[in-house]
């Protein structure tokens, strides 16, 4: 069976490899010239650090990253309010990862031309349609700089990991319009710094109105002893000019740096991080509305081309590797591939679907908002509510699939 795969990004990557493993042919499309490391910090959960594990990639990565060992709710004051151990320090039998998302691309790049071969992996063909007979699905690629076609390729199954703004999926849903954006801004930056906390801890700050998340992504030191730190300020600003995610718009790091001028606490200085960064990038938090299905006979979608969703519990990429699992545990089950895509849909669309809603619902987040409204100006210890914060992390982690019971019983 010849498998396409539509997106060299991290989704697309995995399943090429996944697929490989299981003794599938796979032949990778990427539209843009060249790969290359682009975008910030992320997070792989252990539910996904299982698959990796699975494909022998779990000792390069901890080379290039950091193995997450808690994470920490704060206000807006820099009072603790949450925290809880994290990845294998949690119990799990899989690390949870901070890394670059580069990195972790450029990773499953070069072992994917290593076992698959470069020819396998090809760059500057971008997707212009797809059509599909009783017994084959044919991509049909173009220049994407001057719209003449190129290339054409045939398979059994083409799979669309071809992000947010997918061309396979506006194929399948021709009249779905443009992302959802949810009114709040994303500012990202990375920043040379001395470590904070214990030098491994995911900390959230603020509440949705006026967020901070900070975290380490890069394991080795400069010479002067500071580390790259990942950090994502999250405003409500509204309506907003921003129609697209574009890792490469700048924003005014001096406004940013004013609204979290307060920001100044003992174990962190907010405004001090931002200013440091060598530049920050703003792009709307948006995502698309579920889908009733992916599938539609031998083609079928994968990671943010089938369920963009917000940033929320750490959860994007993780999610997409996920999709790259199940679906090559159902080929290698179901002897015709559309049965296969079938019933990777029954699995795949009802979860997916259930964490893009709960990340709309704030996810784990919701208890930032929480202690914002009933505690706005502080709280003593006394007054935590814990019982109720950690009903909502539990139950975020069963419904993103990562409770650790359920997880470690798959080996």
């Amino acid at each position: 069976m010849k498998i396409i795969i539509i997106g060299g990004g991290i989704g697309g990557l995995t399943t090429a490899l996944c697929l490989h493993h299981a003794g599938f042919e796979v032949k990778v499309f990427e539209s843009v010239k060249e790969v290359k490391p682009l975008g910030v910090g992320i997070n792989t959960l252990p539910h996904s650090v299982r698959v990796l594990t699975n494909l022998g990639l779990q000792n390069t990565i901890a080379q290039n990253a950091i193995e997450t060992t808690d994470l920490a709710y704060f206000n807006k004051f820099g009072q603790p309010f949450w925290s809880e151990p994290r990845g294998r320090f949690a119990g799990y039998k899989w690390p949870q990862f901070s890394v670059h998302r580069g990195t972790l691309q450029m990773i499953l790049f070069e072992e994917a031309k290593r076992v698959l071969g470069a020819d396998a992996i090809v760059a500057n063909h971008h997707l212009g349609s797809f059509e599909q007979t009783d017994n084959e699905v044919i991509a049909h690629f173009i220049n994407r700089e001057t719209g003449e076609p190129i290339h054409r390729e045939t398979g059994d199954v083409l799979i669309g990991a071809d992000g947010i703004n997918s061309v396979v999926r506006q194929q399948l849903y021709p009249n779905e319009g443009p992302p959802v954006y949810s009114e709040n801004v994303l500012y990202r930056g990375t920043t040379r710094m001395k470590p904070f906390l214990n030098g491994t801890t995911m900390v959230m700050i603020g509440h949705m109105g006026q967020k901070m998340v900070v975290y380490p992504i890069d394991p080795t030191p400069d010479e002067n002893g500071d580390y790259l730190i990942n950090w994502v300020g999250n405003l409500r600003e509204g309506k907003s000019k921003l129609t697209a995610r574009d890792w490469n718009r700048e924003a005014d790091k001096a406004r940013l740096v004013d609204i979290y001028k307060d920001w100044t606490f003992d174990w962190i200085n907010v405004p001090a991080m931002i200013d440091g960064a060598k530049a920050v990038y703003e792009f709307p938090m948006s995502d698309r509305n579920p889908l009733d299905r992916w599938t539609f006979g031998r083609v079928t979608l994968l990671g943010d081309a089938a369920h963009p969703m917000y940033p929320i519990g750490s959860n994007g990429a993780s999610q997409a590797i996920l999709d790259a699992d199940y679906l090559t545990e159902c080929l290698l089950k179901y002897v015709n591939p559309l049965e296969a895509l079938e019933a990777y849909d029954r699995e795949r669309v009802p979860a997916a679907a259930k964490v893009v809603l709960q990340n709309r619902a704030k996810g784990p987040d919701q208890i930032m908002d929480m202690m914002e409204e009933r505690f706005p100006d502080g709280f003593s210890e006394e007054e935590i509510p814990h019982a109720e914060l950690e009903e909502v992390m539990d139950h975020y982690k069963k419904v993103a699939g990562f409770d650790v019971q359920t997880l470690n019983k798959k080996g």
